[in-house]
């Protein structure tokens, strides 16, 4: 049978498939015939069409009717566990091509963020505030540039930071339902001050001291942003680039893969907050100390959200290719 009859014969059922997924009222008796059935014709396509999209859409919905099946069962304490150990590796690769493009924004407007102020060193009062950079302006006077970080008490700017970036992260994946695009504004906005922020004290010749002070807490805080960034344009993406599901449903896809990716963001933005109240402040410390931190933290990212999704995706497909 040709793909295009295959797909002309079976489309408006999988069309009722997708509504069974999402409604409300669905019996247990109608998703287990559902699946038996998709299941059935994910074999089909498997075979005669390996490569094809609709393979793809097919295996995609007989696992969103595996997970209604299922969302009712009751989790063991181990399921948070498992979440972050497996699920989340699995979750991240699904959304690399948006996390790339979270990335790719936010390194776009850094470089405009840091451009702009080398051609304008007025810009960051735009950017930043008058009164902020005032204020910086008298801290370095003052032979004490990173003093903005010792304003409060740590607990005090532990809980106050930390609610601000996990806000901000959850502003970044909301921004999505007003599709992908706002999602990016929040990134190009944070880029153009973190880049216009560096520059600013590059041109008063503290760019090292100000790179060691920031990336204490910032390698693992702006990472998170960008990684709540892609949340948003994976539920963006889901509203304005359907493809072959029905808007609605694919949006709900989007939402749900954007809504795990931001919630486990949660953690970096915890850790990142106790490090910029607690390390932050102490400019004394040795620059061994803060380039191990900072380090550490830059290995723990790349091994967790590009080695392991990578790896396990890898041998999962190795495994399938010899089965």
């Amino acid at each position: 049978m040709k793909e295009v009859t295959f797909i002309r014969h079976n489309l408006d059922k999988w069309r009722g498939y997708e509504s069974t997924v999402e409604s409300s009222i669905s019996t247990p008796d109608e998703l287990a015939d559902a699946y038996i059935d998709i299941t059935s014709d994910l074999a089909f396509s498997q075979t005669h069409y390996p490569k094809s999209r609709i393979t793809l859409y097919l295996n995609n919905l007989a696992s969103a009717i595996h997970n209604r099946i299922y969302r009712n069962k009751r989790e063991r304490w181990s399921r948070i566990v498992t979440f972050w150990t497996q699920e989340m590796s699995q979750i991240i690769w699904d959304a690399r091509k948006e996390l790339l493009i979270s990335f790719i924004i936010f390194v776009v407007a850094s470089l405009i963020g840091a451009v702009s102020q080398w051609l304008d060193p007025d810009f960051s009062r735009l950017i930043l505030g008058d009164a902020y950079v005032d204020m910086t302006l008298q801290n370095i006077e003052k032979g004490t540039p990173m003093a903005v970080y010792d304003n409060d008490s740590e607990g005090y700017m532990f809980f106050a930071i930390t609610t601000n970036n996990i806000r901000v992260s959850f502003l970044a994946f909301a921004s999505g339902l007003l599709t992908s695009f706002f999602s990016g504004f929040v990134l190009l906005k944070n880029g153009i001050m973190f880049g216009c922020f560096q520059t600013f004290f590059a041109q008063h010749n503290l760019l090292g001291e100000s790179a060691l002070a920031i990336m204490l807490h910032g390698t693992i805080e702006l990472s998170a942003l960008v990684i709540a960034g892609a949340a948003g344009i994976a539920m963006g993406n889901g509203w304005l680039f359907p493809g072959t599901y029905g808007r609605l449903y694919s949006f709900r896809r989007g939402a749900m893969k954007g809504l795990k990716i931001v919630v486990g963001t949660v953690p970096l933005f915890c850790v990142a907050g106790f490090i910029e109240s607690f390390l932050t402040r102490h400019t004394e410390y040795s620059n061994v100390f803060r380039l191990t931190i900072i380090s550490a933290s830059a290995l723990f990212i790349v091994y967790y959200y590009i080695v392991l999704p990578y790896l396990r995706n890898h041998n999962h497909a190795t495994d399938s290719s010899k089965d």
